[in-house]
């Protein structure tokens, strides 16, 4: 005879086997155990708490009609699972309705006064349940899982792991793109009202109250087998990376603003600073058409990416490649324009020291404060973008190092160039402006992938994952590779 301690103890088949001679004790310990793993499935894939706990108990007398089809007692809880699932999706499929329309709209909820309130609808009101359901609705059942179950188990990944039957690691990265894709101020409402959904001693008793009414299993002659309904749950393609993916690196409205500022003011005094007509409007050219391509590709590019990817419902390892495509195409479309400047712009100071003999100074005079300013417009504008990126990633020495680069060269810049015109000035321009980008691209390679690891919450591998590490460099070699040759073909035909 076995004692209620023996029941606490037992094995999943010592518990099957006492349940096939009627033990409910028995019975009511396999539902304790596995009632919130059931409950989070239901849950999950129907976003209604009453809903999932019906189906969750429909699961378990069904379970007990079948016992006898179990054949292998270490699968009990894949074969709950599955049934739990096949349940899920017949009801799916009967009602013809998504898990996001099984639940309310939260604008649609009335006060209705509930005769018998179950448990669950006593532990969180009606627009609470919808409030929670709008927010895991849009996250993919792959991390949506998890996530639920981890709520419900005291928040304990070992547990989660073994229910899913999945690596620790697994778990956590589940977990970590899950917590990213709730919006940051429902998270710890979701969190709260999950552990506080939790299913109970009521639920426990809610199904061993149905038991008496059907028959009692008999003993089965066979010892386990395979069974099965078990259904796996589709991973559906997800569009996470859409609410974020490289551009939740931008930083603040801030950073963005003194950019565009310090960027504009330099370039309009290099273009009154010109010391030709020509040159001033070949530059004013240059600018014009560099900022209307920026613009139009940083925000009407970047919504019609998103549009596409919504469409398509892309992946989030098709979202960073599409994004790491999409910027370095506004790189190599920048540094084509810039290259071409830098070319008319030599061959027109070229042009004019041959034709009056002596190097030409600007056009307008240029004081030492102003210089000052196009110095640090240039070089805020080129650095503090990524400075930002390194500091909020928390990567406080790739920041200090960004900002003594920018300290370092920029000064460099500005004592060079200040006593040269004419062509020798151009150059070394160009040469600062050249060593400035390369110091950007080394920093890139080498720290973005950690500083998007930092900006997700995720490890290296999870970002590995969705944007191999081989891919930023190729992307850099062929952006080298293709200035190069731009450089040596852009060669102006002289004026007359």
């Amino acid at each position: 005879m076995k004692t209620t301690l023996g029941t606490e103890s037992a094995t999943d088949a010592q518990l099957v086997e006492w349940s096939l001679t009627g033990d409910r004790e028995a019975f009511g310990r396999i539902v304790e155990k596995y009632q919130s793993l059931v409950c989070s499935i239901t849950y999950g894939a129907t976003g209604s708490l009453t809903l999932s706990e019906d189906i969750a108990q429909e699961t378990f007398l069904t379970a007990w009609r079948q016992l006898t089809a179990l054949h292998d007692a270490a699968k009990l809880r894949a074969w709950l699972c599955g049934i739990a699932r096949n349940l899920t999706n017949n009801f799916l499929r009967r009602g013809q309705r998504e898990p996001a329309q099984t639940a309310e709209a939260l604008e649609a909820i009335a006060e209705v006064p509930a005769t018998e309130p179950s448990p669950s609808a006593q532990a969180v009101s009606r627009e609470e349940e919808a409030i929670l359901w709008r927010a895991l609705e849009r996250i993919p059942d792959t991390y949506r899982e998890p996530l639920i179950l981890f709520y419900r188990e005291q928040q304990s990944v070992e547990r989660v792991a073994t229910e899913l039957e999945l690596s620790e690691d697994a778990v956590k990265q589940r977990l970590s793109r899950g917590r990213k894709l709730l919006a940051d101020e429902v998270t710890a409402f979701v969190e709260g009202t999950l552990q506080r959904t939790t299913p109970g001693k009521a639920f426990t008793v809610g199904v061993l109250a149905a038991l008496p009414a059907l028959a009692v299993p008999a003993k089965a002659a066979v010892t386990v087998g395979a069974a099965t309904a078990g259904a796996g749950t589709a991973a559906k393609g997800t569009t996470a990376a859409k609410s974020g993916g490289l551009l939740a690196l931008l930083g603040s409205w801030l950073t963005p603003m003194i950019c565009i500022v310090g960027s504009l003011v330099a370039q309009w005094l290099i273009v009154r600073a010109a010391p030709t007509p020509r040159e001033r409007r070949v530059k004013k050219f240059a600018f014009i058409a560099l900022w209307i391509f920026a613009l139009a590709w940083a925000w009407a590019g970047q919504l019609a990416l998103r549009a596409l990817a919504q469409r398509g419902e892309w992946t989030d390892r098709t979202f960073f490649g599409a994004m790491a495509g999409f910027w370095w195409f506004y790189t190599v479309v920048i540094a084509t324009v810039m290259v071409v400047l830098f070319r008319q712009m030599l061959a027109i100071r070229r042009q004019s020291e041959k034709e009056i003999g002596t190097p030409q100074a600007s056009g307008t005079q240029l004081t030492l404060g102003t210089r000052l300013v196009v110095v640090l417009g240039i070089y805020l504008s080129a650095f503090l973008w990524l400075i930002d990126l390194a500091w909020r990633a928390r990567d406080l020495l790739s920041a200090g190092f960004m900002t003594a680069a920018m300290l370092v060269l920029g000064i460099s810049h500005f004592f060079q160039v200040r006593r040269r015109t004419g062509v020798a000035a151009a150059q070394a321009a160009i040469a600062h402006v050249t060593l400035a980008w390369a110091v950007i691209l080394v920093t890139l390679n080498c720290r973005l992938d950690v500083w998007m690891a930092a900006r997700c919450e995720t490890d290296l591998a999870e970002i590995h994952r969705l944007l191999p590490a081989w891919v930023i460099p190729v992307l850099t070699l062929a952006l080298v590779i293709w200035t190069g040759l731009v450089w040596s073909v852009a060669k102006p035909k002289p004026q007359p």
